[in-house]
């Protein structure tokens, strides 16, 4: 049987934003209803410290698949013609096994983790919410720009980036590509006060918001930061907020926004309140007041990446589209 290659063009095509954010809805709830096996991500640390090479395998119940995506991520390719993230996702399916796809990574990557996001912000902003700031301009940037955009209708956008050549390609693309008014801010304090969405995609490895910046009854989607020694809140932003994740094993091990505050003693494990799986099933509430400060702290699943994968696979075997080749697995 063929198997389908899948360039950025052909994700980007096959994955809208739309359609993706209705499904990592059920791929959430399909988690926290326990029909899926997710191991922890296996890292390897290159030893001069430039980036990771990581491997996240997953087994969706439903739809019944199974896949990893193997990927690297080096920050500091940020204002290199390289994405920070780069690597290739494999669907299999279940039946016999059989490779059915190989996809891009980083467009697969860029979209599901915005589109987690964008599902996390539905739930747990104010109804009347509208004032986004965004901390990053790569990206990320960009996708959990169009996610927010359809998750609640937008008032006004602010951005910021330690790096201003980059924020301005992003302010030129927003408005070009999406038609959305970017106003560049000068400093993260500036882009985030009195915001009521924030959403933080850098790449760094220290606090860029402040606690004592965040306006009562804000939401907060921490994405930036992936691995357990890195964070983009302070103790104080993460105190004041009611946590949820994305999967609670995952936080408790990789989570640095979560784990440096907890090591310093600012907050416990019961800290965090539940999985966004958890409340899409109603198993625990959400937001429970207007000045409540909401977060979501997102680390990325394996699932995703497969039920993405999933999603791709079908839509180009229905339309005919992307690239197919035989790759082995059958019987001569």
């Amino acid at each position: 049987m063929p198997v389908l290659i899948a360039d950025h063009a052909a994700v980007a095509a096959l994955l809208p934003m739309g359609e993706c954010m209705r499904l990592m809805e059920e791929v959430l709830r399909t988690l926290a209803r326990g029909d899926a096996i997710l191991p922890l991500r296996p890292m390897l640390r290159l030893p001069d410290g430039r980036g990771i090479f990581a491997l996240m395998p997953a087994y969706l119940g439903s739809p019944r698949s199974m896949g990893v995506k193997v990927i690297t991520v080096f920050p500091g390719n940020e204002g290199t013609p390289y994405d920070s993230h780069q690597g290739a996702v494999l669907l299999f399916e279940a039946e016999h096994g059989r490779l059915a796809a190989v996809l891009d990574a980083t467009s697969v990557t860029a979209i599901r983790t915005a589109a987690v996001s964008g599902v996390a912000t539905r739930l747990l902003a104010r109804e009347d919410a509208g004032d986004l700031a965004i901390l990053g301009s790569g990206t990320q940037a960009r996708t959990h720009l169009a996610a927010m955009a359809l998750a609640r209708p937008l008032r006004r956008v602010r951005a910021w980036s330690p790096t201003p050549e980059r924020l301005a390609r992003f302010v030129g693309h927003a408005y070009q590509e999406q038609g959305i008014v970017v106003i560049p801010a000068r400093s993260a304090r500036e882009a985030v006060e009195g915001a009521d969405i924030i959403c933080t995609v850098t790449s760094s490895r220290e606090p860029v918001l402040l606690g004592e910046w965040i306006a009562p009854g804000a939401h907060v989607n921490a994405v930036g930061a992936s691995v357990a020694t890195s964070r983009e809140l302070d103790s104080a932003a993460v105190a004041r907020a009611a946590l949820f994740v994305d999967r609670r094993e995952s936080a408790l091990n990789e989570a640095g926004d979560f784990l440096v505050p907890q090591r310093e003693g600012a907050v416990g494990e019961d800290h965090i309140r539940g999985e966004v799986g958890e409340l899409l099933l109603g198993r625990v509430a959400g937001r429970r007041s207007p000045d409540e400060v909401t977060l979501f702290k997102s680390l990325g699943l394996a699932a995703e990446d497969v039920a993405a994968a999933h999603h791709v696979h079908a839509r180009a075997l229905a339309a005919g589209a992307g690239t197919w080749v035989e790759l082995g697995g059958a019987r001569a």
